[in-house]
C-alpha cells in the first residue's frame, strides 16, 4: 500500500474524512507494508511560494503524527529525501510515450482553459512539471512495487499510466515492475464546504482540521444552510452540516441525527451541537498537533528515520532498474 499527499495547503475536516482517516487505519494492520510520503516534489507543480511549501510540509506531517500514524509499522517519508525518485522518473521518461501525457486530465484540462479564454497558444502557462507529474508519480509508485494505492477517483488514471509506463519498461527491458491496482473506496466520505460546493482549498470554502477552538466555532457557524425554520422538516440530503456529522458520528448517532432533521431541528442549534462534537473529537489531536509544531525537529527526525527505511528498499533496487536499461559497472 502506498500513500502520497500533496504539501500544498492546511490539512482540513474533507482531508481527514476521505484520506488521512481511512490511511492512518490501514497503517496499524500487520497483513501489508504501508508507505506514506510526503509529496513536496508534486507541491511544486502547483506551488511556486518556498515558505508555503515549507509549512505546509510541517503541518500535514504533524497532522497526521498527531492523528495517530503508526510510523513503527508504516514507513513515512519525505519523497525529496529519496533520490532514487526522480533518477527513476528520469529513466521512465525514456519509455513514457508523449501521447499518454497528452490524454493527462490536468493538461487536458489547462489546455481547456488557455482554448476557451481565446488564447492562440494552447500550452500558455504549462510547465514541463505540470505535463510531466504523472511520470513522477509512476515513480513513486513503482520504486516501492507498490501492488495497492488508495486514490479518488480523480487519481485513478495515473495509476492506469503507472501500469502502462511499467508495462512499457517491462517489455523492453526485464520484469522488474508490479503493475499497481487502484483502490478506489466508494463510501469514502466527501464533505462539502462552507458554501455548499466540495470542500477543496482551490474554492477556499475548507474548515481546517485544527485551527483554534474559537475560529473553529466561527467557520461552522459560517456553513452555508437555507431558510427553513426551526421546527420545519428539514433533508438531510445535500446538508454540509449532516454530512460533516455523519462522517465522525457512529451509526446510532447519525440515525438519531436524522430523526431530529425530520423533527425539524434548527439550524443554529444544529451547527452549534456540530461544533462542541467536533471539538470534543478532536481537541486530543489538535493538541498533540500544536505540541509537534513546536517541535519540528522531533518531526524532521520521524522523516528522516522513515527515509533510511524507505531507501532500504529503493536502492537495491534502483541498482536492478540501471542494470536492466545498461548502465552498470564496465568492469
Amino acid at each position: 500500500m502506498l500513500t502520497g499527499v500533496t504539501t500544498t495547503g492546511t490539512p482540513h475536516l474533507g482531508n481527514y474524512a476521505g484520506a488521512i482517516r481511512p490511511a492512518i487505519a490501514a497503517s496499524h494492520n500487520d497483513d501489508a507494508n504501508s508507505f506514506y510520503f510526503l509529496a513536496d516534489y508534486h507541491a511544486l507543480v502547483k506551488s511556486q511560494a518556498p515558505e508555503s511549501v515549507h509549512q505546509s510540509s510541517l503541518e500535514i506531517a504533524a497532522t497526521w503524527l498527531a492523528l495517530g500514524l503508526d510510523t513503527d509499522r508504516a514507513i513515512f517519508y519525505r519523497q525529496s529525501d529519496i533520490p532514487e525518485i526522480p533518477e527513476l522518473t528520469w529513466i521512465l521518461n525514456a519509455v513514457t510515450a508523449k501521447g499518454l501525457m497528452n490524454r493527462a486530465h490536468a493538461y487536458k484540462a489547462a489546455v481547456a482553459v488557455n482554448e476557451e479564454s481565446g488564447s492562440h497558444e494552447p500550452d500558455k502557462g504549462i510547465t514541463m512539471a505540470l505535463f510531466s507529474y504523472p511520470v513522477l508519480m509512476a515513480a513513486d509508485i513503482l520504486l516501492f512495487n507498490a501492488h495497492r494505492v488508495p486514490v479518488g477517483k480523480d487519481q485513478k488514471q495515473h495509476v492506469e499510466m503507472a501500469r502502462d509506463i511499467a508495462q512499457r519498461f517491462n517489455h523492453n527491458f526485464k520484469e522488474l515492475f508490479v503493475l499497481p491496482e487502484p483502490v478506489i473506496d466508494d463510501n469514502t466520505a466527501v464533505l462539502s464546504g462552507l458554501d455548499g460546493r466540495k470542500m477543496s482549498k482551490s474554492y477556499n470554502n475548507t474548515i481546517p482540521l485544527f485551527v483554534a477552538e474559537k475560529k473553529f466555532r466561527k467557520l461552522i457557524m459560517k456553513i452555508k444552510t437555507n431558510s427553513l425554520e426551526p421546527g420545519e422538516p428539514k433533508e438531510t440530503k445535500g446538508c454540509a452540516l449532516f454530512e460533516i456529522y455523519q462522517a465522525f458520528a457512529s451509526e446510532a448517532e447519525v440515525e438519531m441525527m436524522r430523526q431530529r432533521f425530520a423533527d425539524g431541528i434548527g439550524w443554529g442549534d444544529l451547527k452549534q451541537e456540530l461544533f462542541e462534537y467536533l471539538n470534543e473529537h478532536l481537541s486530543g489531536a489538535r493538541e498533540e498537533y500544536n505540541r509537534l509544531l513546536a517541535d519540528p525537529g522531533h518531526i524532521e527526525r520521524v522523516l528522516k528515520k522513515g527515509s533510511v527505511r524507505a531507501r532500504e528498499v529503493a536502492v537495491p533496487f534502483i541498482a536492478e532498474v540501471r542494470a536492466a536499461v545498461g548502465i552498470r559497472p564496465l568492469g
